[in-house]
């Protein structure tokens, strides 16, 4: 990535995606999401070497959400290794991310970590692996990016729960198949708790970076094998921005992990890892910024995988 002038290259970028005629709406079925910013703006950059660029609101903290389904995936496999693929799917849904019509045809194995009945059972996993999985995903962030104030944002983890009969409903159909080990209660807490942690842009490019890097750590230690990084980063292309994977693919072309939000992290294999944030949502969730702002990045770079 020598000889790029990245503060050039997000500045263009930005502008380049502010020219999209749609803006899209912030979430407004979590309430706490509703009252975002929606003109917000943010892009980072970090490469596999340690250094960050940013631009727009790239250092201001925004909620997660589904990104942090990415981090406890990658943390279920560290721990506990491929037994974790016996519970859950590794295919596109095709449907909505907290759709439940799948579950019953398929004996409560959800499609893929990435829709909201998957990320439950690999977050079962986790808690069932460390006792903490909340803590494990927010430790997790804090020493792969260097900031240690980053938090679980309590009141979003609050609304998210008083208003998630939709996630209950998902947890107990997939506990009624036995594909649950701890109690519902806890899965869901600890679930609304990681999806509710508030980080910036630039904090998430750096922790993306280890996907960038076949799965070896800030520090140097390694996370995940190349043959797991591999696959995250395959089932992140393929499943990580809900039932528009394929139109992100064809845009963007990069690996990928969306939330409601309004944040996105592309993995640049071997190069580094981009965070963009725009809460404005598409019909899938996605970000329309966020795309946008990807899409001009892959056009303007050749960075795509393909």
């Amino acid at each position: 990535m020598g000889g790029v002038d990245y503060q050039q290259l997000l500045h263009d970028v930005m502008d380049t995606a502010l020219r999209a005629p749609e803006r899209g709406r912030p979430a407004d079925y979590i309430p706490a999401l509703a009252v975002v910013d929606p003109t917000a703006f943010g892009m980072a950059i970090a490469t596999v070497g340690g250094e960050v660029y940013g631009a727009g609101d790239w250092e201001t903290p925004f909620s997660v959400q589904s990104v942090s389904k990415l981090f406890t995936l990658a943390l279920a496999l560290a721990e506990g290794g491929d037994d974790l693929w016996k519970r859950v799917g590794r295919e596109p849904s095709g449907n909505p991310f907290n759709s439940l019509v799948q579950l019953e045809t398929e004996h409560g194995i959800p499609r893929n970590p990435f829709i909201n009945a998957g990320a439950l059972v690999v977050t079962d996993r986790l808690l069932e692996l460390t006792g903490d999985a909340v803590g494990a995903v927010r430790d997790f962030l804090r020493a792969e990016s260097g900031n240690p104030t980053i938090e679980v944002d309590d009141a979003v983890a609050s609304s998210e729960a008083r208003h998630g009969h939709r996630n209950a409903a998902l947890a107990h159909f997939i506990a009624s198949y036995g594909n649950l080990r701890n109690p519902v209660d806890s899965v869901l807490a600890h679930y609304y708790a990681h999806c509710a942690i508030a980080a910036s842009c630039r904090d998430l490019a750096l922790v993306g970076r280890f996907l960038a890097s076949h799965g070896v750590r800030a520090d140097g230690s390694r996370l995940l094998t190349r043959s797991e990084a591999k696959r995250v980063n395959a089932v992140l292309l393929t499943c990580g921005t809900y039932d528009a994977a394929g139109e992100f693919a064809f845009r963007v072309g990069l690996p990928g992990k969306s939330g409601v939000g309004g944040g996105i992290l592309a993995v640049l294999p071997g190069r580094g890892a981009v965070c963009v944030w725009g809460p404005g949502l598409d019909q899938a969730g996605n970000s329309v910024l966020g795309v946008a702002a990807l899409d001009a990045l892959t056009t303007a770079t050749g960075w795509s995988v393909f």
